[in-house]
C-alpha cells in the first residue's frame, strides 16, 4: 500500500512522463507543471515570450466507490489499541490544460498530452518505481523529489488506472470561475485508484496450531460469558468498598475482574473473587490506599466502566464480554451542615470519595439546584481533591430538608435509601434557608 505520499507521487509520475513526451517531439521546448491554474497563468504571462506550457493541476479527491468499504479502523476494548488499519482508497481528478501564443499550438500541446493518456490506461509499476526513484534530488524548491522513492505506489495492491472524465459546460465554467484564471483548452481525466494505508502498528490474534473441537449440548455458548454488574442494595451504581455482584454463565474459572474507564484512562485488574460459582461470584471495589500522585488518575475515579472477567478454561485465560458499571461519588458523612443560607454566589465546599480530577465533569445539586465545580482562573489545572468547591449563582430557599448530591461524568452519588419497603431519601439532607 502507499503512504500519504502516493497523492503526490502519482502527480510526479504523469509530470514526468509528460515531460519526456513533450519535449521529444518536434514542437520546441516544452514546459510541465503541477501547479493551479492561477499559478500557471501567472507564470506563463510572466515572459516576454509565452512559453509552451502544458499544466497538470489536481482539483478533486473523492473516495474510491469499490473500496471504501473494505473494512474500517477498528480497536480494541481499551479504545486505543489498533486492531485494523484499512486502506484509505481515493480516486485523483486532474485537468490538463495547454498554453501557448502561436496558432495550433495549445492544441497541438493537448493532443499529445491525450495521445499519451490514451496510449497509458494503466501504469506500470516499473514505470513508476523508475520514475520516482530518479526524480531530481538537487532542486531546492521541492524537499519532497527524495521522499517520493518511499510512497510505495509501485507497491500497492492496485495498479494505477487512468480514465478520461466528461464535465459539462457548467461544470467547466463554475470551476474555472473559483480557480480565478482565464480558461485555457482543458482536458478533464481521472487517475484511479490510490491506496493509503496507515503505517500504525496494529495487533493480531495468534494462528491455531491444533484446533479443539468439542460437541456441547445445547444451544448455550459452552464460553464464559457475563450479563450484567449488580451494585449493591438495588443501586444504580456501586461506591468504593462496595461488594458488586457479576452473573453469567460459566465463570467458575474466574481468576480476576479488570475494570477499564476509557475516559479517563484508568485500568484496575481487582482480585480476589468471592463466592465464586459457576452463574456469579462478588468483588469488593477496591479502595485507593492514599492521595493520588501523578499527573492522571491510576486508583479508581467515579465514572463508567467496562468490566470484563478473566477466567481460566483449560490452560488458557479467557477474557469474556464486557458489562457497564458505574461507580459513583460519595459525599463523606461528616458533612451534615443542616441549613445552608440561600442568597447570590453562594459556595459550598463538600467532602468526598473518591479524589475528583479537573478532567472530569462535577456538579453539585442541592435539591435539584446545580453548580458547577469552582476551578481556579487562569490555568494550569488544579490537582485532584476530595473537598470541592462549588459556587450557585442563585441559590433559592427550599420549603424543607431536600437532597444533596454530586454528579461526576454523568453518575450521581447514591440519594436514595432502597433497603426499605418504601424508597426515601439518603443523607445528607439540607434546608435552605
Amino acid at each position: 500500500m502507499s503512504t500519504a505520499l502516493g497523492i503526490s507521487g502519482v502527480t510526479a509520475v504523469l509530470q514526468t512522463m509528460l515531460n519526456t513526451l513533450l519535449n521529444a517531439e518536434q514542437m520546441g521546448s516544452v514546459s510541465v507543471t503541477s501547479v493551479a491554474p492561477d499559478l500557471a497563468q501567472a507564470a506563463v504571462a510572466s515572459g516576454t515570450d509565452y512559453p509552451l506550457t502544458v499544466n497538470l493541476f489536481l482539483h478533486q479527491v473523492t473516495p474510491n466507490a469499490a473500496w471504501r468499504n473494505i473494512g474500517y479502523p477498528s480497536v480494541g476494548p481499551d479504545g486505543a489499541t489498533r486492531l485494523k488499519n484499512p486502506p484509505l482508497a481515493l480516486d485523483l481528478h486532474y485537468l490538463l490544460t495547454a498554453y501557448a501564443t502561436g496558432n495550433f499550438q495549445a492544441e497541438a500541446l493537448l493532443g499529445c498530452a491525450i495521445q499519451m493518456l490514451h496510449d497509458t490506461p494503466t501504469l506500470p509499476r516499473s514505470q513508476i518505481r523508475s520514475i520516482l526513484n530518479n526524480l531530481p534530488t538537487t532542486d531546492s524548491t521541492n524537499v519532497l523529489s527524495p521522499l517520493l522513492g518511499s510512497s510505495g505506489l509501485a507497491e500497492q495492491i492496485e495498479m494505477i488506472k487512468i480514465t478520461p472524465a466528461t464535465l459539462g459546460r457548467e461544470e467547466m465554467a463554475w470551476l474555472w470561475t473559483a480557480l480565478k484564471a482565464d480558461y485555457r483548452p482543458t482536458f478533464p481525466f481521472q487517475v484511479s485508484v490510490v491506496l493509503i494505508q496507515s503505517p500504525t502498528p496494529a495487533v493480531s490474534a495468534m494462528p491455531i496450531i491444533t484446533p479443539a473441537i468439542t460437541i456441547q449440548q445445547g444451544l448455550m455458548s459452552p464460553l464464559p460469558a457475563l450479563a450484567a454488574a449488580s451494585p449493591p442494595g438495588g443501586q444504580p451504581a456501586a461506591c468504593l468498598g462496595d461488594v458488586v455482584t457479576l452473573s453469567g454463565t460459566y465463570l467458575s474459572g474466574a481468576t480476576s475482574v479488570t475494570l477499564s474507564n476509557t475516559q479517563q484512562g484508568v485500568q484496575q485488574v481487582i482480585t480476589p473473587l468471592t463466592s465464586l460459582g459457576n452463574g456469579s461470584y462478588t468483588f469488593v471495589v477496591p479502595t485507593p490506599a492514599g492521595p493520588p500522585s501523578g499527573s492522571s488518575p491510576t486508583d479508581l475515579v467515579a465514572g463508567v466502566y467496562q468490566a470484563t472477567v478473566q477466567v481460566l478454561v483449560g490452560t488458557d485465560t479467557v477474557s469474556t464480554n464486557g458489562v457497564p458499571l458505574a461507580i459513583a461519588p460519595q459525599i463523606g458523612p461528616s458533612w451534615a451542615p443542616g441549613t445552608i443560607a440561600s442568597g447570590s454566589g453562594v459556595t459550598v465546599t463538600v467532602p468526598c470519595t473518591p479524589y475528583l480530577w479537573p478532567t472530569q465533569q462535577i456538579s453539585l445539586f442541592i435539591g435539584g439546584q446545580g453548580a458547577p465545580i469552582t476551578l481556579p482562573v487562569p490555568p494550569p489545572a488544579p490537582p485532584p481533591t476530595n473537598s470541592p468547591s462549588f459556587t450557585f449563582p442563585t441559590l433559592l430557599p427550599t420549603s424543607k430538608q431536600v437532597p444533596v448530591w454530586l454528579r461526576v461524568d454523568g453518575v450521581d452519588s447514591p440519594i436514595l435509601n432502597l433497603t426499605g419497603t418504601t424508597p426515601a431519601f439518603a443523607p445528607p439532607m439540607v434546608q435552605v434557608t
